[in-house]
């Protein structure tokens, strides 16, 4: 985890998971690079924002794998979901519901699936294409957190991969033009990003 910057109750905070993916922004708003999966977003801004003040809203900006084809460019995600825990089955064994999907954002945009596992084979993009559009390794966990600390958050994601086979090698080769895509959406977008 590493935090640049200083949080305040007036300015967004930035998310990322790693630097490649930050590598273009160009701005003195606080900037949150959790490091990659579940565990590592959750808790780095989870300590972020127990120690706060909170931020005036979380903007995690990322790269997400595409479940279907055609998907690519930038997208606002309105919804997200764990595609890696079984509710149905904990469901069935303690009559609760445990990670629900989360509505993200008020504009009917696409379906995040978040899970801890770099989704590069045909298999499993094509059985969370049932149920997603897109696939990170972060959404979830931060919204789940952001919404039990009351922080509004968008999720921003840039499509770098198709999330089958040679996934792994396209995202090293697309991160730096993704990067470069969501420091431009972040400058147009977030009216405090001007340096």
């Amino acid at each position: 985890m590493e935090l640049s910057g200083h949080i305040t109750t007036d300015r967004p905070l930035l998310v990322l998971a790693v630097k490649e993916e930050a590598q273009f922004l160009d701005t003195d708003l606080p900037v949150l690079l959790t490091g990659m999966g579940k565990v590592n977003a959750a808790s780095a801004l989870a300590g972020v924002l127990g120690r706060g003040p909170h931020p005036s809203r979380v903007v995690n900006l990322g790269t997400a794998g595409a479940l279907r084809p055609g998907w690519t460019g930038t997208h606002v995600i309105g919804s997200v979901l764990q595609h890696d825990l079984d509710s149905d089955v904990l469901a069935a064994l303690t009559g609760e519901v445990y990670g629900p999907p989360l509505d993200v954002s008020d504009q009917g945009g696409p379906t995040l699936a978040t899970g801890d596992s770099f989704i590069a084979d045909e298999e499993a993009r094509a059985r969370l294409a049932l149920r997603a559009h897109l696939v990170d390794m972060e959404g979830y966990a931060l919204a789940s957190v952001a919404q039990r600390a009351g922080v509004p958050l968008r999720i921003v994601k840039h499509v770098s991969d198709e999330a089958g086979e040679g996934a792994a090698r396209t995202w090293r080769e697309s991160v730096a033009d993704c990067a470069r895509v969501l420091a431009a959406w972040a400058e147009a977008n977030i009216p405090e990003y001007a340096v």
